[in-house]
């Protein structure tokens, strides 16, 4: 299974904001920069975050993106879900609609292989995947080197 670029995206953002000390915060458009993403669709996700209740978004002065509180303990297998959204991995309706769509067992076979997908990554946190190693690539996403 592959996650959309929406999904991959949203990760990337939580374990970057996993790893700024409490009193540091980032902007929309800083993390799209360190991302290589456009702006505008880092600010959908950033949006969907919120919402969700991982990241807090604050306007004006000592503003900026911060994780939520607590949000270092959720699920990367909550996040991949509310992320995605319900829906297949293939796609039996739609425009053109698969014959088969009434009785095929391959359907319930591939909705039962996408939710065991999601239930490995649900007992990892946003803090497992932001830790060390990956800790000190995500401190240093995006900078620029000297000279």
């Amino acid at each position: 299974m592959q996650l959309t670029a929406f999904t991959d995206l949203g990760l990337r953002i939580v374990m970057r904001l996993a790893v700024l000390d409490d009193e540091q915060a980032a902007t929309t458009r800083a993390l799209a920069e360190e991302l290589n993403v456009p702006a505008t669709h880092a600010a959908k996700v950033v949006t969907q975050l919120g919402r969700l209740g991982v990241v807090d978004a604050r306007r004006g002065r000592g503003g900026g993106l911060r994780l939520a509180p607590g949000a270092r303990t959720v699920s990367v297998g909550f996040l991949a879900r509310a992320l995605e959204g319900d829906g297949e991995v293939v796609e039996c309706e739609g425009a053109h609609p698969c014959p088969l769509r009434g009785g095929c067992r391959l359907r319930t076979a591939l909705a039962r292989a996408r939710e065991a997908f999601f239930a490995a990554l649900d007992p990892v946190t946003l803090a497992d995947v932001a830790a060390p190693p990956t800790r000190e690539l995500l401190l240093h996403i995006g900078a620029r080197p000297p000279g």
